[in-house]
C-alpha cells in the first residue's frame, strides 16, 4: 500500500475576492467568493464553507466506512458541521467545530455500538486529525421503530 497520495487542486481569480476552483480529477468546478462579512459574495461556496465541508464529509465517510467493516447496521446517517472564527492576536482563524453526527437505528441494543462507532470515526476522520481547531463531537441517536422502516422500505 502507498504512503503518500496526492491531491491537486487549483483555483482561479475571477473577480475581486471570487473566483473558481478546480481538479483535473473532476468534473465540476466550483464558484466562490470571500464570506460577505470579507466582503465577498452572499449566497456563493466560500473557502470558509469548504473547510467545514471538508470535516463533515470526511467524517461521514470516515464513519461509513467503518460501519461496513464493523458490519454495523443503520437505518440512516447524517451530520451536520457548524465551523467557528473568532479574530485572535494573530488573526483570524476557525477556533472550533461542532459537528453534530445523526444516526438513526432500529435496535435499542446496537445504540452503545453506534455511539462508540460516531467517536471512533472522529478520532480517525483525516481531515479532524490535521487540523488546529477543536472538534465537539455532539451526536443524536435515535431509534426507528420496525413499523416506520417497514413503510420506508414499500
Amino acid at each position: 500500500m502507498e504512503t503518500t497520495h496526492r491531491y491537486e487542486v487549483r483555483a482561479k481569480a475571477t473577480r475581486v475576492r471570487s473566483g473558481v476552483v478546480a481538479s483535473d480529477e473532476i468534473p465540476s468546478p466550483i464558484i466562490f467568493s470571500a464570506p460577505p462579512e470579507f466582503s465577498g459574495e452572499a449566497h456563493v461556496w466560500t473557502p470558509e464553507h469548504f473547510f467545514v465541508a471538508a470535516l463533515v464529509s470526511s467524517y461521514v465517510s470516515t464513519f461509513s466506512g467503518m460501519s461496513d467493516l464493523a458490519k454495523f447496521h443503520f437505518f440512516s446517517f447524517e451530520a451536520e458541521a457548524e465551523g467557528v472564527v473568532e479574530k485572535e492576536a494573530s488573526g483570524w482563524k476557525f477556533t472550533e467545530i461542532h459537528l453534530r453526527p445523526s444516526l438513526k437505528i432500529t435496535r435499542e441494543e446496537d445504540r452503545e455500538r453506534g455511539a462508540q462507532l460516531l467517536e471512533e470515526a472522529e478520532r480517525n476522520c483525516l481531515i479532524a486529525r490535521s487540523i488546529t481547531a477543536r472538534v465537539r463531537l455532539v451526536p443524536t441517536i435515535k431509534i426507528v421503530p420496525e413499523a416506520v422502516l417497514a413503510e420506508a422500505v414499500q
